[in-house]
């Protein structure tokens, strides 16, 4: 059973940097893609990033490009989600996601972890 779990949200001021750590769990992910996924309050679920779990072939939401990085940390066995030069309208729920490369719409969702950025 596929399990991601959510880490590293928390309150960070305006400018500030996080970096949100997902563990992904229960089969094997290399050739699964990976996304970051957030909802604010009030708006519908947005990508953030995404990525191939065994590399590669990152892709962004222009609303996050040049801050954000996602990543593996191969030692963690995680993906990572590094976000700089924090803004208010960061403040959201960001949600872990994966998907076999063969289907468009991810089938497997973390908890989520809560982000506030205070201004």
């Amino acid at each position: 059973q596929v399990q991601l779990v959510e880490s590293g949200g928390g309150l960070v001021q305006a400018g500030g940097s996080r970096t949100l750590s997902c563990a992904a769990s229960g089969r094997t992910f290399s050739n699964y893609v990976m996304g970051w996924f957030r909802q604010a309050p009030g708006k519908e679920r947005e990508f953030v990033a995404s990525m191939m779990w065994s590399g590669g072939s990152t892709t962004y939401a222009d609303s996050v490009n040049g801050r954000f990085t996602i990543s593996r940390d191969y030692a963690k066995n995680t993906v990572d989600l590094q976000m700089t030069s924090l803004k208010p309208e960061d403040t959201a729920v960001y949600y872990c996601a994966c998907r076999s490369p063969w289907v468009s719409k991810y089938g497997y969702w973390g908890q989520g972890t809560q982000v506030t950025v205070s201004s």
